[in-house]
């Protein structure tokens, strides 16, 4: 008998440890074939960028450093996309809330506004919001409205409080910025609809069980909850609106860094240099951005659900690469 044989009539063991296993790991050559294609890809695209005389790295750089071109980076590209977004999140946290409401016209007119900005293009529609001071060429009065008027017998001036140039408001940074915030609300609104609804239920039944009112009830325990579902498309959509910044050039807007970078390769026939400047631009602010939604949902991801020890490893890996990044 050997020695793993079994003794007597049961199934005992004989105590022998069973021998060493001499595990082959699985080759994989594909990866490796993969591999080499990348690094074949990316030497490629070094020696583009280094060798060819077409990128002018020395105009690049003095570009993007034009007082013109900064001032629009900031005035333009970055507090635009503050505004935007702000307007954005505000308006579309009302829309998902009318989304949620109970009242069948909130709920209808909330969904019709989603419905129109999510459908027509951004760039038609603040190439639109240009030419809007045509429907008010007298003005954009503030008050009632000139047919109601006539109703009291009344022009429109005399039950206006307010009148003021439509160009001035649908013009300009007011009017790209409106614009952009319009259609982000309506992408706002199913992103914090989302989030709401990712709120059990019973955390609303619990807080209208103390008395809460139903709007302390969504500022105290269901948004700050949603904000784990909410953050992530959030940070993406700001970084999309940062380069939907040069869009406004369609309003027109001039004080807007790609406007300034295509006016300085017009005069100076580099197009293509200042049209990558623009992009080194669009590179550095959507790393920082990167960077900080990282942070964000590292905050507002804590103590949420339940994770194995791989998917923490996972997380944790991908999380010091972005905050490798500063």
């Amino acid at each position: 008998m050997t020695a793993g044989a079994v003794t007597g009539s049961g199934l005992e063991p004989t105590g022998e440890r069973p021998g060493r296993i001499d595990a082959v790991p699985v080759r994989h050559p594909g990866r490796w074939v993969a591999v080499a294609v990348v690094a074949v890809i990316a030497a490629l695209i070094i020696n583009l960028l280094v060798t060819n005389a077409a990128f002018n790295w020395s105009f690049v750089f003095q570009a993007m450093v034009q007082s013109p071109v900064l001032h629009g980076l900031i005035w333009g590209t970055i507090l635009g996309t503050v505004f935007s977004m702000v307007f954005g999140v505000v308006l579309g946290v009302v829309l998902a809330v009318m989304r949620l409401s109970e009242n069948p016209v909130l709920r209808a007119a909330a969904f019709v506004y989603t419905w129109f900005f999510r459908a027509v293009p951004r760039l038609v529609l603040l190439s639109i919001m240009g030419t809007l001071g045509i429907l008010w060429q007298h003005g954009l009065g503030f008050g009632v409205p000139e047919t109601f008027a006539r109703w009291f017998g009344s022009s429109n001036a005399a039950l206006s409080f307010a009148t003021i140039n439509a160009n001035d408001v649908f013009v300009g940074l007011i009017g790209g910025v409106v614009g952009l915030g319009l259609t982000e609300a309506a992408y706002m609104a199913e992103i914090a609809r989302a989030g709401i609804l990712s709120v059990d239920a019973g955390q609303t039944e619990a807080a209208s069980a103390l008395g809460m009112s139903r709007g302390k009830t969504m500022r105290r325990i269901v948004l700050p909850q949603a904000m784990r579902v909410i953050v992530p498309p959030t940070g993406n959509e700001t970084i999309a609106m940062v380069k939907d910044t040069s869009l406004m050039l369609a309003v027109p807007v001039s004080a807007e860094m790609f406007f300034q970078l295509q006016a300085i390769g017009s005069r100076t026939f580099q197009t293509f240099p200042a049209e990558i400047a623009a992009v080194v631009w669009y590179l550095v602010i959507g790393t920082v951005l990167m960077i900080v939604q990282a942070q964000l949902e590292r905050r507002f991801g804590k103590g949420f659900g339940a994770m194995t020890g791989t998917q923490q490893g996972t997380i944790a890996r991908l999380l010091s690469f972005r905050g490798g990044m500063s």
